[in-house]
């Protein structure tokens, strides 16, 4: 390791506990690529990785840039970096899962989730929780591009939207500003008229009670999307269903699809 190598380990933010990435070879040919949220982490996502693996999977939960560290560390990353991540995990995945991938995401990992599956379209089926799925009310957009111009780097946080009150969400405590302007411009808005070009399986949860994302980016979503969906609408959870109420629900039944496509 030379000078510089280890002055940038050092000068690395550490991770979160249960933060850190998940990776799992598993004893088929089938992969689960499964992806957490906007300034989340992969412990929203834990636990359905670790169902995934449990049933044989191979898995991949990547931790996404600037994210289980600091809202600093946050600061200067943008969706592409998030997407280059994501892509370098599936990559690794498709490697060792000679019978499909399935692909699986929360809210922001909802939308990783489907830019996968337009990149991919060799992908069995897609999962999404609470995804976000339609451009942001041009108010708020104006809103935050105006805090953004002034000199503001973060404002209040969009995480630990659970029902349960034995659960919490290890999300920053700010949303970055600069990062979610880049999720809107370059992701939400051209995406979301592309969702007809997808044509492998979509399970779908929606949260009833969602603080987070509007349920309505999930009715855009399941009205124009190309191939078959299945749509369950969840009663007691709110945005990070993975720990919330539901989630047995959630765990059992995504495998349970993904067994079906990858048949």
């Amino acid at each position: 390791m030379t000078a510089d190598d280890m002055s940038a380990t050092s000068d690395a933010p550490d991770v979160f506990a249960g933060a850190e990435p998940f990776s799992n070879d598993g004893d088929g040919e089938r992969g689960a690529l499964v992806l957490h949220g906007f300034t989340g982490n992969p412990s929203s996502m834990r636990e359905l990785a670790e169902a995934f693996a449990a049933a044989g999977y191979h898995v991949e939960l990547p931790r996404l840039p600037g994210h289980g560290t600091t809202v600093d560390d946050m600061l200067t990353t943008r969706w592409a970096d998030w997407l280059a991540e994501v892509e370098s995990a599936y990559q690794r995945l498709a490697a060792r899962s000679a019978g499909g991938v399935v692909v699986t995401g929360l809210s922001m990992g909802g939308t990783l989730t489907l830019a996968t599956g337009l990149a991919h379209p060799e992908v069995k089926g897609l999962i999404c929780v609470n995804p976000a799925a339609s451009p942001l009310a041009s108010d708020v957009v104006e809103m935050v591009r105006e805090m953004h111009a002034g000199g503001d780097a973060t404002m209040p946080a969009l995480g630990g939207d659970i029902a349960d009150p034995d659960q919490t969400e290890t999300a920053y405590e700010a949303t970055p500003l600069a990062p979610l302007l880049s999720f809107v411009d370059d992701a939400l808005t051209p995406m979301s008229s592309r969702y007809g070009e997808l044509m492998m399986p979509l399970r779908l949860f929606t949260s009833h009670q969602d603080h987070v994302v509007a349920p309505t980016d999930s009715e855009h979503l399941a009205a124009t999307y190309g191939g078959e969906v299945q749509h369950t609408w969840l009663e007691r959870s709110y945005h990070v269903a993975t720990q919330d109420y539901d989630k047995d629900f959630i765990f059992t039944e995504s495998v349970a699809f993904a067994d079906r496509v990858t048949a």
